[in-house]
């Protein structure tokens, strides 16, 4: 049966860093795009960051550029998001996903295997 297990979550103050580890079993993901989700109490689940299948492509919501950078290792069946200065805005529980597409474009939405996420709070 697929997992994936999201881990590292915590309590950080404003400006601190964590990273998280989303370690996947019972298949393999190399060839599907994997990406960071998060939703914060009372609002939708909203993408963090995308990443192709080999890792060569990423796409992150503008509101985490250059602040969180997501990476993945098909080899250790791992996926990472470090995330810095981080805010009492990105307070959310963040939650890992997979979705197997044939583009080198990772999506959006549309993914198909969950997490059961790993809460992060911010404090101001």
């Amino acid at each position: 049966q697929a997992q994936l297990k999201e881990s590292g979550g915590g309590l950080v103050q404003t400006g601190g860093s964590l990273r998280l580890s989303c370690l996947t079993s019972g298949r393999t993901f190399s060839g599907h795009a994997m990406g960071w989700f998060r939703q914060a109490p009372g609002k939708e689940r909203e993408f963090v960051a995308v990443i192709s299948a080999n890792g060569d492509n990423t796409y992150y919501h503008n509101s985490v550029k250059g602040r969180f950078t997501i990476s993945r290792d098909n080899a250790k069946n791992t996926m990472w998001l470090q995330m810095t200065f981080l805010e009492p805005e990105d307070t959310a529980i963040y939650y890992c996903a997979a979705r197997y597409v044939l583009t080198h474009t990772p999506p959006t939405s549309g993914y198909d295997y969950w997490g059961q996420g790993t809460q992060v709070t911010v404090s101001s």
